[in-house]
């Protein structure tokens, strides 16, 4: 979650550097929407994984008899 803070914090400097530097602008624009993608594509890495390991934890539920009562 580290990388999704500096990458969006990388964008949002790429976007305020745009707005002080016309000639340059659609350089840093296209800059920033890289960063955003690399944020979308970690955050999206990160729930699939939180993700997948619940369903790993709810197969291991199902999966669990109770002891037979004696």
């Amino acid at each position: 979650m580290e990388n999704v803070r500096r990458y969006r914090a990388l964008a949002s400097l790429c976007r305020q550097q745009a707005a002080y530097r016309p000639l340059q602008s659609w350089d840093l624009l296209g800059q920033a929407e890289h960063f955003e993608h690399l944020a979308e594509t970690e955050l999206r890495a990160h729930f699939d994984a939180c993700n997948s390991q619940g369903a790993d934890d709810a197969a291991a539920v199902a999966e669990w008899q109770p002891p037979a009562a004696a």
